[in-house]
């Protein structure tokens, strides 16, 4: 079962994972939500839109912006609504 993991904890974990462009995107549901801190950075895909971010606090330390999504992602990137991907040395282990 794919797991995100960050600075020894899990952040993500779920069997309902949809990889786009080698990147995992978990259900919005199963992240934990008491680790994220919005962020006012927002970055633009050609066919994905706008995408928002998250910061990751874990054990007093933060990882700013290493959480995104598509609030309203295009037509064309549909099967990504309501879910997060990771990167910034958050590990995803399959």
């Amino acid at each position: 079962m794919p797991k995100a993991i960050w600075n020894g904890t899990v952040i993500a974990e779920s069997d309902d994972t949809v990889v786009v462009e080698r990147n995992h995107y978990f259900p919005r549901e199963s992240v934990r939500a008491d680790l994220l801190t919005p962020s006012d950075t927002t970055s633009f895909c050609p066919w994905k839109g706008i995408a928002s971010y998250y910061s990751l606090t874990v054990d007093g330390k933060t990882n700013t912006d290493a959480v995104w999504y598509y609030p309203e992602p295009k037509d064309a990137a549909k099967e990504i609504r309501d879910r997060l991907a990771f990167w910034k040395g958050v590990e995803v282990v399959a």
